[in-house]
């Protein structure tokens, strides 16, 4: 008989700062985990993911309330637009460009790779796609979508499998970003252009730096500013979203993280150009921070890691495989066509996390690696909104001609 425990909303916000807490602990004392940047929320909410799945196979089902999760993702990622001044976006625009082509050739990389391993391994060319570019680069969102597909049009139920390897990429994106990028930096001995240590927003007013060590002054008056700043980037995201789906405006429709972000940019932009408002960039740094956190946290003590246990052997080879080409192709190809500079380096720990997992593990590594070796602000403008807009675009393309060659 299975006994299921719900936690309220109160205790489950206790267990994701909990989860912060346990990962700091970890890391300190296991000097390879901080060596190598393994983000704390990966290292904490694994450890719960595992005493979660420990009692699910002994007939216990823990069932956290996490309402908040989704709007903390939304405020993070309405800070990386509040971040976007145009001077940055001058500065970086090509960058962006640069970024996407380098995440489009892995795309096509990622589902030949898949693609040849099922047949390989005697699969359905398919299930190549599905351990490829659909749950890897897609997401969970992504792989439900196809699988909706795959049982309409081929009558193949992929769901628990679609979600399972998006699990998998999930965690392997957060673990394996950190290595390949302190590897590049510690080889090529790069360093941030901010330098690193001391005070950046003396020194740069402007800088957001996702650091959480970094010393921030901050009121309580601008933090309430800022807040609310970022509720109303949250909440137009919603909206957005909402008339774009009352309106039919299909070719519009985008994550509502999307929409968030870019109305940070409006609004930062507006602001810095009209100069009737100075937001606080410091106050931007502690609540973006914040935010990432817990929604991090919430996100992997939620994982069902006994769906990854579920994975057939052949399937679970072809996911392994994916891991180890994404970590040659960002420490070999994501580096070098992206500047083999500071930067570049800190890109390539963001590639591993959306490329094989979410743009969230993405910025994760990359905030796991600024906190040590020096603030990257392109790269925090960059991988976003690659991961966060243009990437899903793309990886829609290249998976309907794929469709077409394996069908």
């Amino acid at each position: 008989m299975n006994t299921v425990f719900t936690i309220g909303e109160l205790e489950s916000f206790l267990v994701a700062i909990l989860v912060l807490f346990i990962g700091h602990m970890v890391n300190r004392y296991i000097p390879i985990l901080k060596k190598y940047n393994i983000p704390e929320p990966i290292v904490g909410g694994l450890i719960i993911a595992a005493m979660i799945t420990a009692l699910h196979f002994n007939n216990i089902t823990v069932a956290f309330s996490l309402s908040m999760q989704n709007t903390l993702m939304l405020m993070f990622f309405s800070t990386v637009g509040l971040a976007a001044n145009y001077k940055l976006l001058l500065k970086g625009g090509s960058k962006v460009f640069i970024f996407l082509g380098v995440a489009s050739l892995f795309i096509v990389i990622q589902n030949i790779v898949g693609v040849s391993l099922a047949n390989l391994l005697g699969l359905e060319s398919f299930m190549g796609l599905i351990a490829g570019s659909i749950t890897l680069s897609g997401g969970h969102g992504t792989g439900a979508a196809w699988a909706d597909t795959f049982q309409t049009e081929y009558g193949i139920s992929t769901l628990e499998f679609a979600m399972a390897a998006a699990t998998f990429g999930l965690v392997m994106g957060g673990i394996i970003g950190g290595p390949v990028a302190q590897r590049l930096i510690n080889k090529n001995n790069l360093v941030s252009s901010y330098g690193i240590g001391g005070n950046h927003h003396t020194d740069h007013p402007d800088l957001v730096t996702y650091d959480q060590l970094e010393e921030d002054r901050v009121t309580a008056k601008s933090v309430l500013e800022v807040l609310f700043i970022m509720l109303l980037c949250v909440a137009g995201a919603k909206w957005t979203s909402a008339l774009i789906e009352m309106v039919g405006a299909s070719w519009l429709k985008m994550p509502e993280f999307v929409y968030a972000l870019f109305i940070g940019v409006i609004i930062t932009n507006f602001t810095e150009l009209s100069r009737s408002y100075k937001i606080n960039s410091e106050c931007v740094d502690v609540l973006g921070s914040v935010s990432l956190a817990l929604f991090l946290s919430m996100a992997l003590m939620n994982l069902k890691l006994w769906e990854i246990f579920d994975l057939a052997i052949p399937l679970l080879i072809i996911l392994m495989i994916q891991t180890v080409v994404l970590a040659l192709f960002a420490y070999f190809v994501t580096f070098k066509i992206m500047g083999s500079n500071y930067d570049a380096a800190v890109m390539a720990g963001g590639h591993c996390g959306f490329g094989l997992g979410a743009t969230p593990t993405a910025v994760m590594n990359m905030g796991a690696l600024v906190s040590r070796t020096g603030p990257s602000p392109q790269a925090f403008m960059v991988v976003p909104i690659v991961g966060a807009f243009f990437v899903d675009i793309v990886n829609a393309i290249i998976l309907k001609g794929f469709m077409i060659f394996v069908g």
